[in-house]
């Protein structure tokens, strides 16, 4: 259970904010999982300060219910907004003042979120929006409109976010 807890600490220990809200993130992520039961109830305090502590101190809103691979990486991680339906998979970069969320659905509703790949950079000041699939390895240009599935092993940049180039080194950061 502590290998779950620290799974992000390497990849952020060189900041300290950003690495001590995802070891938080994890935890709570546990208590979360066994929401309704009585270890869910004796926890609901933890779970109420995590999300004054990371919300409204460290501006970095990544719900427990948000489904993250490991070694997440954050960088700056200041105005970050992700939905608690997005699914990240491992080894993700994203930077500040980026939203990841659904679309609301004529209803009122939420609609679906976007599934991010594995190796993948998302820049600074990017929307994702909608039930999208954001492929293995792409990059995501700073300021970029995401409303559209992205390719594996491609960058794309701008509004809408159109694909510029494929990596075929997908190693090689794109920012």
């Amino acid at each position: 259970m502590l290998n779950y807890i620290f799974q992000d600490f390497h990849v952020n220990k060189a900041n300290p904010r950003i690495a001590l809200s995802l070891i938080f993130f994890r935890l709570v992520q546990i208590i979360y999982t066994k929401k309704g039961s009585l270890i869910w109830w004796l926890c609901l305090p933890l779970i109420v300060l995590y999300r004054m502590f990371v919300e409204w101190i460290f501006c970095l809103e990544l719900r427990p219910g948000t489904k993250v691979g490991t070694n997440l990486k954050i960088e700056h991680g200041f105005a970050l907004v992700i939905n608690d339906k997005t699914i990240i998979g491992d080894r993700v970069l994203l930077r500040h003042s980026t939203t990841i969320g659904c679309v609301m659905l004529s209803d009122g509703s939420q609609g679906p979120s976007p599934s991010i790949g594995s190796d993948v950079e998302i820049g600074a000041n990017c929307v994702l929006l909608g039930g999208i699939i954001i492929g293995d390895g792409a990059c995501i240009g700073a300021g970029s409109v995401v409303v559209n599935d992205v390719p594996a092993n491609s960058v794309v940049v701008g509004n809408p976010a159109r694909v510029i180039k494929f990596n075929t080194d997908c190693n090689t950061t794109c920012m």
